[in-house]
């Protein structure tokens, strides 16, 4: 009889369930949007609620493509759009805020401050992270501090925090489970990821309650049963882990120096480090890579805050193409040999520069530039802001043999193959390239015991193309010079 798994992937804009088999094949995907809202500049907000009802749909959706019923489900895989928070009351389970996203830039004064006070280096000691809006910890202070009897509420256990899959979870459960994961709480800069737990001197820091927060198990664990109201019949949630951790998981990166990048909204490239939770001399992050049967697995980390929003905004803010898969023909046009630079920093940059002023431009225009030269840009921007990553790795005096991709737009053949020459490297594009799904599948049928080990997992992992880097090193470095250029220009002005 096949075993069957449900994984629920919340993401920046849109909700996904998929239902994956044994083999770790997809049977059924569903797929639902939800709306952004940008209520300043670089601000980024979400309806929880409308997070919540966006993923009940599609897992119900899901389980009816598939023609299978919730019974036959062996358990649910969470996986997440990281450091996004919520904060509900318990009594009633509604927000008392809209959703701060990840990307969102509200606290980077207070981040300054905190960086002018001295405070950068206890915090990376002791999450191996920065001091960034992009982390949880400013922006749970934000919402105590700016919603009317928040602080005083948190502070008489009232309230509850939860980074996307603590809510889901919640609201799963029916209000029994507020649990996170190890590579989600990594994430919040409240986490000590040496002795795997909150650090009292950081809630001290940024002023969070303890009260508030979720307790933290491993990535694979039983997170709670959900009503049977939600799916027609209760289910186990056995697995959780923050989208970048779970696609390191989906590409059974299992081994210290494995490495993954992927291209969603954003583009995160992991690197695994294994026992050793390595320190970047070069801005970028060190970072759970999972937790199972209480073992920590290190990995060090870099972020991109703009990969496919930057096609997404092409489309849609500028509406120079109608579907992202049109970028391929404009660049075909064009070729790799472009002037025209876009800086995405529409929400500043991340690493390795981590300049939360910075803001967009595109640089490089004549007469002569055209919809395909600026939609080539878009699409080259992406792998610029790899190869920052790729040589901050290589500064920290890592090796990068390989890099193993997924995410939405991995699909662009002309994409991956500039990728491979600006890298010069070899891109590995899986045969499932939707691994961060797959990645939350695996960890509930670990726990589950519909797979026995990480050995078995790795087996299942398939190469359905290689890109081998064919750009000549004059050219390769004249293009990246452009960038670095470009680059300069917009930060710390």
């Amino acid at each position: 009889m096949t075993r069957y798994l449900l994984a629920i992937d919340q993401g920046t804009t849109s909700s996904r369930a998929i239902v994956f088999d044994e083999s770790g094949s997809s049977i059924a995907v569903d797929q639902q949007e939800f709306h952004q809202y940008f209520p300043q500049d670089g601000w980024v907000e979400h309806d929880a609620l409308e997070i919540w009802d966006s993923t009940l749909s599609v897992c119900r959706r899901a389980l009816e493509k598939a023609g299978i019923e919730a019974v036959e489900l062996s358990g649910i895989g969470i996986t997440n759009q990281r450091e996004t928070t919520v904060i509900w009351e318990r009594s009633s389970g509604k927000p008392i805020h809209h959703a701060i996203v990840w990307q969102d830039r509200r606290t980077a004064s207070l981040c300054t401050k905190l960086k002018a006070d001295g405070y950068e280096d206890s915090v990376v000691e002791r999450t191996g992270l920065l001091i960034d809006p992009y982390f949880s910890a400013t922006k749970i202070a934000w919402i105590l501090d700016n919603v009317e009897g928040a602080r005083g509420r948190a502070e008489a256990g009232e309230l509850a925090f939860g980074t996307v899959d603590s809510w889901l979870l919640w609201n799963l459960t029916g209000g029994e489970s507020h649990y996170t994961d190890a590579t989600n709480a990594s994430r919040t800069a409240l986490f000590n990821i040496h002795e795997q737990d909150w650090d009292e001197t950081l809630l001290a820091l940024f002023r969070v309650p303890r009260s508030l927060l979720p307790d933290v198990l491993d990535s694979a664990a039983d997170f709670g049963t959900t009503q049977p109201e939600w799916l027609g019949a209760p289910v186990l949630v056995a697995g959780i882990a923050g989208d970048q951790h779970a696609a390191l998981i989906g590409q059974a990166c299992f081994k210290p120096g494995m490495a993954k990048s992927t291209y969603g909204t954003g583009c995160f490239l992991i690197l695994n480090t294994g026992d050793h939770a390595l320190r970047s001399e070069n801005r970028l992050l060190t970072t759970m890579a999972y937790r199972l049967n209480g073992k920590p697995s290190y990995a060090m980390e870099g972020s991109i805050f703009v990969a496919g929003a930057a096609m997404q905004w092409l489309r849609d803010g500028l509406g120079l193409i109608e579907h992202a898969n049109e970028s391929s023909a404009h660049a075909e046009s064009v070729g790799v040999d472009n002037p025209v630079y876009l800086v995405p920093a529409f929400t500043g940059l991340g690493a390795p520069h981590w300049d939360p002023h910075a803001r967009g431009a595109i640089m490089g225009l004549t007469r002569d530039t055209g919809i395909a030269e600026i939609v080539t840009a878009g699409l080259q921007s992406v792998c610029y802001q790899t190869k920052d990553l790729v040589r901050a790795i290589q500064n920290d005096g890592a090796r990068l043999e390989s890099l193993r991709v997924d995410g939405g737009m991995v699909i662009n053949d002309w994409l991956m193959q500039f990728l491979a020459d600006i890298l010069n490297v070899t891109v590995d594009r899986p045969r499932v390239t939707e691994t961060t799904a797959l990645g939350a599948a695996y960890l509930a049928g670990l726990q589950t015991g519909v797979f026995e080990s990480l050995e078995q997992i790795s087996k299942l992992w398939e190469c359905e193309r290689q890109f081998h880097p064919a750009m000549g090193p004059a050219l390769r470095e004249s293009l990246y010079a452009g960038w670095l250029d470009a680059v300069e220009r917009i930060c710390n002005n």
